[in-house]
């Protein structure tokens, strides 16, 4: 079959999946009524009678976009007339075009999120499939009306400095990964999920293999150092003095010679394995006030969801937020989500517990994907200036330069303020005493 097809034979529902808009524009109100058919979310009494808008977008990591709009044949309130289109395929983008296997996890949770009382708020799935031998896959779901009806406007990755109060974000978007993740525990979701999403370390990517030997660290961490020193204004102090960087130098050695024992730690406790969200900042949601006031949210783009560590969803979520936030406030959400999560019907776990396995989380992750962030820094913002701030609009215009910047801080701020150093000498005690 020709890998640039405009429809391949689809895995899950029987029809045949568009690659591309073109091929959506050309089946038409025919294609589309029976894609909602097909997925449950449209009667056999009704049927999608026109299409009323079509704009195509380019944006995220992996393929195209589509905003269309649809009128039914019977309109009802319950089906949503603004849809949003997601193609794994990116024809004009070979690259882009590479990461279309990325989409076969978030097709199949759409399909799933359609079972009655789903524990998490998620876009109303109208229709997802996929050919998984070519990595091509459709799916759509409805449009969350941002800024409108009482949904606030959409908000950005690492620029928590623009929310009124941050903290009340991360309250909404944990108690959400925590809904999902215990509702999986509590058995409320369709059985098919063992079979999809079945766990095993190997399978989740972020804890495949250190790609860096102790001495390829240390070259990055000197250039981390070099960074530092040429831009004082970008990194606090107390993440650029001598002894902090020594530390940091010593301890790495330590963190890769016994990177299985840890790995296998922050997977090996039961209770902490679940279904879940790994990605959940403040972009990857939407909010609204409940009728109590308090922020309410859903989340958007499940790429990655899967069967995890829920310290690896703790970081995925609170990786995005100021450490000002981990500061003042870690203790407080780690608390609410471990009540959530029992609440929802997940196991009871102490906040001790969860606060260990996410700080051990943060540290493979650090030293796993974030040692480049000054190369890559320094490559989308050549000519930097030494008093350039992370408010710089230099940062504000790239989202790229302002994550990495953002994401290599914290990782060094919670280093120094959480005693990294202390916390790897303490597991490494633990695995050397014999057990009695």
């Amino acid at each position: 079959m020709d890998d640039r097809a405009a429809w391949f034979a689809g895995d899950l529902l029987g029809l045949p999946v568009p690659a591309h808009a073109g091929a959506l524009r050309e089946g038409g109100v025919a294609w589309l009524t029976d894609a909602f058919r097909a997925s449950g979310a449209l009667g056999y009494d009704n049927r999608v009678a026109a299409i009323t808008a079509f704009e195509e977008k380019l944006g995220g990591g992996t393929g195209r976009k589509l905003l269309l709009s649809v009128a039914y044949a019977r309109p009802d309130p319950a089906l949503p007339t603004d849809l949003f289109v997601k193609f794994s395929r990116d024809y004009e983008d070979d690259f882009r075009d590479g990461l279309r296997s990325q989409m076969e996890p978030e097709v199949q949770f759409a399909l799933l999120s359609r079972a009655p009382d789903f524990p998490a708020t998620v876009a109303r799935c109208m229709y997802a499939d996929l050919h998984a031998a070519s990595g091509t896959a459709t799916l759509i779901t409805e449009r969350i009306p941002f800024g409108r009806n009482g949904i606030e406007p959409a908000y950005e990755k690492c620029v928590d400095y623009e929310l009124s109060r941050p903290v009340e974000y991360y309250r909404a978007l944990l108690k959400a990964v925590a809904r999902l993740a215990g509702g999986h525990r509590a058995g409320r979701l369709p059985a098919a999920v063992a079979r999809l999403f079945p766990f095993a370390i190997e399978r989740i990517g972020f804890m495949a293999p250190m790609p860096y030997r102790a001495d390829q660290l240390q070259r990055r961490l000197d250039r981390y150092a070099a960074f530092a020193a040429r831009h004082p204004r970008l990194v606090p102090e107390h993440v650029r003095t001598p002894e902090f960087l020594a530390e940091v130098a010593a301890t790495t050695p330590r963190v890769l010679a016994h990177e299985a024992e840890i790995k296998a730690f922050l997977h090996g406790d039961p209770r902490l394995i679940a279904l879940c969200h790994w990605n959940a900042n403040v972009d990857n949601g939407w909010f609204w006030r409940g009728a109590d006031g308090e922020l309410e949210c859903g989340l958007l783009d499940w790429g990655g969801v899967g069967q995890m560590s829920v310290a690896l969803a703790l970081y995925g979520c609170l990786s995005a937020a100021d450490p000002e936030l981990w500061d003042g406030h870690l203790d407080e959400l780690l608390a609410l989500f471990a009540a959530e999560y029992h609440r929802s019907g997940g196991p009871q776990v102490p906040v001790a517990d969860l606060k260990r396995h996410l700080q051990l989380m943060t540290l493979i992750m650090g030293l796993a994907w974030l040692m480049d962030a000054p190369a890559v820094i320094e490559k989308e913002l050549p000519g930097l200036a030494a008093e350039a701030t992370r408010f710089d609009p230099a940062f504000r215009g790239n989202e790229t330069a302002r994550m990495r910047l953002h994401m290599i801080t914290m990782f060094m701020h919670q280093w120094a303020r959480q005693g990294f150093g202390a916390l790897v000498e303490g597991f490494v005690r633990d695995l050397e005493t014999p057990a009695l």
